[in-house]
């Protein structure tokens, strides 16, 4: 284990997830792990999976953010409303404008969040707490409880409905670039260690953990082409919102490792006032975990409305509640300076995984809530078990 370097807490979520896959598919008859399941499992997790990487920053650097799922909804509002309301209908731009207003207003939100917290030295939980309301109550106002729709259809398309996927050409071209991506990273990871007299994997370790790596890309693309559209035999291919979440994941992880802004959050998990007095500009750095928390809340916020094809009052309600323990399960410490995108996305696709199970099981919808309350509980237990034996 030592020779592969492999994160051993992702590698216990990856057994976990295996057996929670397992035992819901012998429960549910064989249903679980279908194609079409397994599809739509993906997109339900692009959701959540989008937010949970903002979250890790978030609670990395010591904050919480209560006010996702209200802020969700509420610029799924704002977007449904310029769409059907007050833009032009009909015009090719209406929903690249309502996007881009939508996405402006989720970092104008998160400025203002992080203003409070930052040079006004409130607690995150008490200004997200506050949020949580101010934006559920707006986005009721603004329609003073309407239902806005339709949306756009070039719009619905993020939403990962029936046309809202690429097919089964551009997936494997999808996949080719991920492998392709993960060579290079092997060679060049290889290359620069022994340039710089570093430890190198043994070659039977580096080809061992590249042979999983294409193996889960040509799975993954597999499954996706597996499902096919109603009544036809086209393959629907990787849906547009789990593209989206695919890019925003790499993003985040190249921000947490190779940006100084990301070194700079862990920094500051790890030790605020130290990082201060390293020259960190401590508030400024937490003002912008806040913007980029609510441009990733608006995309997901997008993704959602897109799906669902109307604007709802109800849209993102308790969905915070599985995007922080999507991101306590992989692994982020909510005692700050630990925390891994790749963890937050798994932790995602354990949260919506047992969410789909529980709809299939026919489990009644107020107890869902008391699944997700419990697993939280238990994954907190777990972190401070963890961080008791690094000690």
């Amino acid at each position: 284990m030592a020779a592969l370097e492999i994160d051993t807490r992702l590698l216990a979520m990856a057994a976990a997830l295996v057996v929670i896959w397992v035992g819901l598919d012998i429960l549910t008859g064989g249903i679980f792990l279908t194609a079409r399941n397994l599809w739509n499992l993906s997109v339900q997790t692009s959701v959540v999976g989008i937010m949970a990487t903002g979250m890790v920053l978030v609670i990395v650097a010591r904050h919480i953010d209560l006010s996702v799922g209200s802020l969700l909804g509420f610029v799924g509002m704002i977007m449904a409303v310029l769409q059907v309301e007050i833009l032009p209908i009909g015009t090719s731009w209406t929903w690249l404008v309502s996007l881009a207003a939508g996405l402006i207003a989720g970092c104008l939100i998160g400025a203002f969040q992080g203003w409070w917290v930052a040079y006004r030295a409130v607690p995150a939980f008490i200004v997200t707490l506050g949020g949580l309301l101010i934006f559920r109550g707006l986005a009721w106002w603004i329609t003073q409880g309407r239902t806005v729709a339709p949306m756009d259809p070039t719009f619905q398309l993020m939403g990962g409905g029936l046309d809202g996927s690429i097919g089964a050409f551009w997936s494997w071209v999808v996949g080719a670039v991920f492998i392709a991506a993960a060579l290079f990273k092997t060679v060049r990871t290889r290359q620069r260690r022994n340039r710089f007299n570093f430890p190198v994997r043994p070659l039977w370790a580096e080809a061992l953990i590249l042979a999983v790596s294409i193996g889960l890309i040509v799975s993954f693309v597999l499954v996706m082409n597996s499902y096919y559209r109603p009544r036809t035999q086209i393959p629907q291919g990787i849906p547009i919102p789990v593209l989206i979440l695919i890019v925003v994941a790499v993003a985040m992880s190249a921000l947490t490792k190779v940006t100084k802004f990301g070194r700079y959050v862990f920094a500051i998990g790890g030790n605020p006032e130290a990082a201060e007095l390293g020259g960190i500009n401590v508030r400024k750095v937490t003002v912008m975990i806040f913007v980029l928390m609510g441009f990733l809340a608006a995309i997901s916020g997008a993704i959602q409305t897109a799906r669902l094809n109307a604007g709802l009052n109800s849209t993102g309600s308790l969905l915070e509640l599985s995007v922080i323990a999507a991101a306590v399960i992989g692994g982020t410490s909510l005692a700050g300076g630990v925390g891994t995108i790749a963890g937050a996305i798994l932790g995602a696709l354990i949260m919506q995984s047992l969410q789909s199970g529980m709809i299939l099981l026919d489990i009644a919808t107020p107890m869902q809530p008391v699944v997700i309350g419990l697993v939280l509980i238990v994954a907190v237990w777990l972190d401070t078990v963890y961080q008791k034996r690094r000690r």
